[in-house]
């Protein structure tokens, strides 16, 4: 049977963010929905707050859950309702969770939600067909603050977007993050973008989370054949750099594994995590540690 994730285990600390890398259909958004419940995990645990998401929840309790957890979908244009106002798609949380006493209060935080994202009290009464890409994205992350969450799945936010308009969307989430203290699962495949915001990476193949650690150790010192050929493709901004830059392919028959070896995330060097076997460990401390 084939898993579309497989025996993946990570941490997410406090107001960090955390990239989540790989090409497309190796299990990223799969992640992310299974971490907030819009999957069911067909095995293993989600521990969020020292609770076990997928665990039986009265309706309260994932009322409360579903308050603390939000996400910012892919695509601005189908994950709007075109019928609805921007402020009742806003306010939809508000009103699930009544966090507003009165009409006044409900408006006022809508339009103080708006101001947040860089957007006018007067976008309130349009459409979303009447928005930009990226004007849509940012009613996107209006809606998952709305109910003030701690921690933000953010999957693929920026790839529909222009990328002038990526980077004001990415530099309003890092600005939002500092001023609210939120904490985020940034996922991705522009691996350019992922070093900017995240301050740890993991890197997804085939369902498998290959390789984890800082953002700028994984930059300086790629260990995982698969990470090395990703970081081999970003294209460099230099003409004459660009030429010679090479391009190194992954091929999975490189590891050679049998039946018998142990492959498991191992930790190489301090925070760094690599999936490998215990003889390519060993291989792999003897080149990086020094």
């Amino acid at each position: 049977m084939v898993k579309a994730v497989d025996n993946i285990s990570f941490d997410i600390y406090k107001g960090e963010t955390l990239g989540l890398v790989g090409e497309s259909g190796c299990g990223k958004s799969t992640t992310g929905r299974t971490i907030i419940r819009l999957y069911n995990a067909a095995d293993g645990e989600v521990i969020f707050n020292g609770e076990n998401v997928h665990g039986k929840k009265s309706r309260s309790e994932l009322k409360a859950f579903n308050r603390k957890m939000q996400m910012i979908f892919q695509d601005p244009y189908a994950s709007l309702n075109p019928r609805m106002k921007v402020s009742d798609v806003i306010a939809e949380g508000i009103d699930i969770h009544g966090l507003a006493k009165s009409p006044q209060e409900r408006m006022e935080r809508v339009y103080s939600l708006l101001e947040t994202v860089g957007l006018n009290r007067e976008h309130a009464n349009r459409y979303p067909h009447e928005f930009s890409g990226g004007q849509r994205q940012r009613i996107g992350i209006a809606r998952a603050l709305a109910v003030q969450p701690e921690f933000i799945i953010a999957d693929e936010p920026i790839s529909a977007l222009d990328v002038s308009i990526q980077a004001q969307v990415v530099n309003l989430m890092k600005q939002l993050q500092k001023e609210k203290g939120l904490t985020y699962l940034f996922i991705a495949h522009d691996l350019s973008m992922v070093k900017y915001i995240s301050d740890r990476i993991g890197v997804m193949y085939f369902g498998k989370l290959v390789e984890l650690t800082t953002s700028d150790e994984l930059y300086e010192r790629p260990m995982h054949p698969y990470t090395q050929s990703l970081l081999s493709a970003i294209p460099l901004p230099d003409p004459e750099s660009e030429r010679a830059r090479k391009r190194v392919s992954y091929n999975p028959s490189v590891h050679n594994y049998t039946e018998t070896d142990d492959v498991q995330m191992r930790e190489i060097n301090s925070g760094h995590f690599v999936l490998c076997s215990e003889k390519e460990a060993w291989q792999l401390k003897k080149q990086y540690v020094k």
